[in-house]
């Protein structure tokens, strides 16, 4: 028997009877994609002792230096681990520390406010030879409070905030500490946030409203602040940010089902019980890296071994975050899992702030940008977009309540991706800093921003500046709906959930909960974080163990003797095999743990039975959801009643912008470069501030969503002079042929722009009817 052993990063590959199935496969594979050249019949590659051909040869030359390799590559490995691991306890012993790659100024603390809070608002220096304009809007960006610590939105130059500096603008930043203050609720940080928009908006008194971005858990917290103070806010982009907890499809997003799969929320206040009233978000972090056990326990690190002599710089910058590790109040948490996370509450009014006060998306004036991926399984659109069923029956509810929602959807990236990828910062991130002032000035209603790359016809320059090119087409709640909507027995089953959830709670609150605290302390709390699993993958290869420092000494020997296995090496390419078997079988375990836990789910949840002992019934209404609220109401009747007025008042400028969204609305797109281009009119044309061109902008598409025929007809009223309504007509034309000539519909309605703005016929004068002389007729 002949075998070949496996050292570091190798392989092992044994022959004869014992042999394993997928051994065997792997072998054959092998064969074949070394079959001998033409011309060398029946000297195939030698894997058995005995052969001794070139093959033979040529492997045995291959194997000792791939051996090499592994072991220098383990080596390297292992010192990789070393710094991450020192890393790790460097970060999480600095109580504010941050790895935020951007100079930064404390502009206000949150311990100083009334109910204190361990949030800070910090001002952003902009890099050398980066230049911001304080007349620009500011951008505020919130990182998540999620288990790591702050800073993942701008730990790269092509960032959220490095985009924003790139573009000009102002940008601060909402950081937090590793530990909480003592006492601090989620409520006192949704409304301490308060003041820190207060603070921003009265450095730039001449600016629009900032800019928000607020990032998986930080985009709801934002948009709650939002809620609280509308008139602080410009527009809100959410960036994988869940707000419909309960919402999926059937075989994806297995993350909903896990707060039915405990029980409930008692299992979070245990923790947070044994943890002397503290929760470890290393315990959030752990519920992440689960749902995709194969990158978790083998893929990442494989990967990083696999380019261990490029890699090392990208993976110690992305794990410094990723092992950020911080802690929660346990009280904070225990909010949010019971009324957001299982009880689904925040979309649908069932949430108020201290004073009283109903969170109500609807209350948000400026646009609300809702970016998500279907690739993402945190926060898949139906979670990140479901609220928009929730609130609203149709489009025009939307914009009777004079409300923009813009969302952008991607279909590849993951959930960490939507905010720490370079290709998102140079994609999505910088179009939405682009646009900020054209989606402010959208006319209320549903639109889907839509990136797709620069045409190669387009050349750079204009209103053209980079590799890519959004364009906004209107949609409808159907499209919403496409996405993934629950049935009414998935949302009974949810509301079962929520129910045993609340009577568990209570359950333990009242049996078990004073003998845990009694039992806790703070050394048990302390060993109990210190022992956790994903902590120790951390610590337990940093210098605290003595044994690494021969793998620091031994890898500054591999350094100086480095010799990398050539790519063609067939022993590399087994390795390639043996990895991508591991990682199928850990697919195929999550695949199988997923489906499992899905019908548990609904097994048990889903049961008439389990439903009718928690008081739940088939009239029941799961999850009820609000209607039109006072405020709305008499926004409509206003609505009715003001622009009734407004069709037939204004001049050149109303006449402009209500003959651009006619033209544009014939194919339901408004594409970056027309925006651009009205935009520019309103700079050299117009001569409206950002204020008033979006007030104007709004007026014209009431106006023309409510009686379309009768607006154009008006034209003729706003611009009465011939010259007027000539630069009217050669105006629309250049914005809307700035994305290329109009298609079939837009030349239709050119067309019926320039009837509208014709003059009438000359009536011929007595003295002309006398002669009998004919009269031109101007058209």
């Amino acid at each position: 028997m002949a075998a070949a052993a496996r050292c570091g990063g190798g392989v092992a590959i044994a022959s004869g009877p014992e042999r394993r199935p997928w051994e065997i496969e792997m072998t054959i594979d092998f064969a074949a994609r070394h079959k001998p050249a033409p011309g060398r019949a029946g000297r195939g590659p030698a894997i058995a002792a005995g052969n001794a051909g070139p093959a033979a040869v040529q492997l045995a030359t291959a194997w000792p230096n791939y051996m090499i390799d592994a072991f220098q590559r383990s080596v390297l490995f292992l010192e990789l681990l070393r710094q991450r691991g020192n890393d790790e306890i460097a970060i999480t012993a600095r109580p504010v520390a941050t790895v935020l790659r951007f100079d930064h100024d404390l502009v206000m603390s949150g311990q100083a406010l009334p109910r204190p809070m361990n949030y800070s608002l910090l001002r952003i220096t902009p890099p050398p030879g980066v230049i911001t304009d304080l007349r620009k809007r500011p951008v505020v960006v919130v990182d998540p409070r999620a288990g790591q610590g702050p800073g993942i939105g701008g730990f790269k130059a092509e960032s959220e905030i490095g985009d924003a500096l790139d573009a000009g603008h102002p940008v601060y930043f909402i950081s937090f500490a590793a530990t909480p203050e003592p006492g601090q609720q989620f409520l006192d940080v949704v409304e301490g946030q308060v003041a820190f928009f207060e603070r921003v908006v009265a450095l730039h008194p001449g600016a629009p409203r900032p800019f928000a971005i607020g990032n998986c858990q930080a985009g709801y917290q934002t948009l709650m602040v939002a809620m609280l103070r509308p008139d602080l806010f410009g527009p809100c982009l959410v960036a994988g940010s869940p707000m419909s907890y309960w919402q999926g499809v059937h075989g994806k997003y297995p993350m909903r089902y896990a707060g039915g799969l405990l029980g409930g929320s008692w299992l979070t206040a245990m923790s947070s019980d044994l943890g002397r009233g503290r929760f470890d978000g290393t315990a959030l972090v752990m519920n992440f890296d689960s749902l995709n056990p194969a990158n978790w326990l083998w893929g990442k690190q494989y990967d990083v071994y696999t380019h261990i002599d490029t890699g090392g710089a990208r993976y110690l910058a992305f794990e410094k975050w990723w092992g950020d590790f911080i802690q929660l109040n346990g009280d904070e948490l225990q909010f949010l899992v019971d009324n957001l996370f299982i009880g689904d509450k925040l979309t649908r009014g069932q949430l108020a702030s201290s004073d009283g006060r109903i969170f109500d998306l609807r209350n948000i004036r400026s646009p609300i940008i809702a970016f998500a991926s279907t690739a993402d399984n945190i926060s898949p659109p139906p979670q990140s977009l479901g609220w928009i069923l929730d609130l609203y029956r149709n489009v025009d509810e939307i914009r009777a309540a004079d409300q923009t929602i813009v969302y952008c959807l991607d279909h590849k990236i993951g959930h960490l991706a939507i905010f720490v990828s370079t290709k998102v910062g140079a994609e999505q991130d910088e179009e939405f800093v682009q646009m900020i002032d054209v989606i402010d000035c959208l006319p209320p209603g549903l639109h889907e921003m839509i990136i797709s790359p620069r045409p190669a016809e387009t050349p750079r320059g204009g209103f053209v500046t980079g590799d890519w090119i959004a364009r906004f087409e209107t949609r409808s709640l159907d499209d919403i709906r496409a996405l993934g909507r629950n049935s009414p027995e998935d949302d009974r089953a949810f509301a079962a959930v929520a129910r045993l959830s609340a009577l568990n709670l209570a359950a333990y609150r009242r049996i078990l909960q004073p003998l845990v605290r009694a039992l806790a302390n703070q050394p048990m709390a302390d060993l109990t974080r210190a022992l956790n699993p994903l902590r120790l993958s951390y610590t337990i290869f940093a210098d605290r163990n003595p044994w690494m420092q021969v793998v620091r000494t031994m890898a500054a020997g591999v350094d100086a003797a480095r010799r990398p296995v050539a790519a063609d090496n067939p022993f590399l390419a087994l390795q390639t095999q043996v990895s991508d078997q591991i990682i199928a079988g850990l697919d195929a375990y999550r695949a199988a743990r997923d489906v499992m836990a899905e019908q548990v789910f609904f097994g048990v949840y889903g049961s008439p039975f389990v439903q009718a002992l928690l008081g739940i019934t088939d009239r029941t209404e799961a999850r009820p959801t609000p209607g039109p609220s006072p405020e709305q109401r008499a926004l409509q009747e206003v609505h009715a009643k003001v622009y009734a007025a407004k069709l037939k008042s204004g001049g050149f400028d109303e006449a402009l912008t209500r003959a651009v969204l006619y033209v544009l609305a014939a194919d339901h797109v408004l594409d970056q470069r027309c925006a651009l281009a009205l935009n520019a009119a309103r700079w050299t044309i117009m001569h409206l501030s950002l204020a008033a061109f979006k007030a104007v902008v709004r007026d014209q598409a009431f106006l023309l969503l409510l009686e379309r025929e009768q607006a154009i007809a008006a034209l003729a009223v706003l611009v009465p002079e011939a010259d007027a309504r000539t630069a009217l007509l050669s105006q629309v034309r250049a914005i809307v042929g700035a994305a290329g000539p109009p298609s079939s519909a837009e030349s239709d309605r050119l067309l019926r722009l320039k009837q509208a703005l014709a003059p009438p016929p000359r009536r011929p004068t007595a003295t002309a009817a006398a002669s009998g002389k004919p009269q031109a007729v101007s058209h």
